[in-house]
């Protein structure tokens, strides 16, 4: 619900409720999501204070946070949640907002590590990744950083050279297409 008597926390907070599927509103700031976070040393804020931000409509405090591209998706937030919440769903929502809105990230190795793989399984509908760690290092210029340890991947026969087909490959980029549209 929307309109002139939802103040603009109320507003954000409803955007990213919707976008993500969660229930921020319910978050009570017991703290439970940032004990067990593996990240938590590494996030600014922690990721329990993200979700007061949200309902304090700090939108461009959110979206400019490391917190949401530091989030690794392990989802051990949203098993500690007594309200069932998953931060990680909520990073994802986050991190496409921050991008759609032209906001640089908090942190550029990781956006670009992002943009890299979401790129691979746009185009080859599945993750593949020499494409993705070639794009990082395109988008990162770090060209032979981790070459060594490439070679071994190479030399064990763990990372293809060419990505696997799939069935279906247009159904994944109908979804891109589709959440483009969708403004996701």
């Amino acid at each position: 619900m929307t309109g002139a008597g939802i103040t603009p926390s109320r507003k954000f907070i409803e955007e990213v409720e919707t976008r993500s599927a969660q229930p921020v509103s319910l978050c009570y700031q017991c703290k439970k999501c940032a004990g067990g976070c593996p990240m938590s040393f590494a996030m600014k804020p922690y990721n329990c204070d993200l979700l007061k931000l949200i309902k304090l409509g700090e939108k461009e405090a959110v979206l400019r946070s490391n917190t949401i591209w530091l989030c690794v998706g392990c989802k051990t937030c949203g098993a500690r949640c007594p309200n069932g919440i998953d931060i990680s769903k909520i990073n994802d929502t986050l991190r496409e907002m921050a991008l759609a809105c032209g906001i640089k990230a908090g942190e550029p190795r990781t956006a670009a590590f992002h943009a890299s793989f979401l790129a691979t399984v746009k185009t080859f509908g599945r993750s593949y990744e020499a494409g993705t760690i070639g794009l990082f290092k395109l988008k990162t210029a770090s060209y032979a950083q981790d070459l060594g340890l490439g070679l071994k991947f190479l030399a064990k026969n763990k990372l293809k050279l060419l990505p696997d087909s799939i069935k279906r490959a247009g159904e994944i980029k109908r979804i891109f297409r589709k959440a483009k549209e969708a403004g996701q």
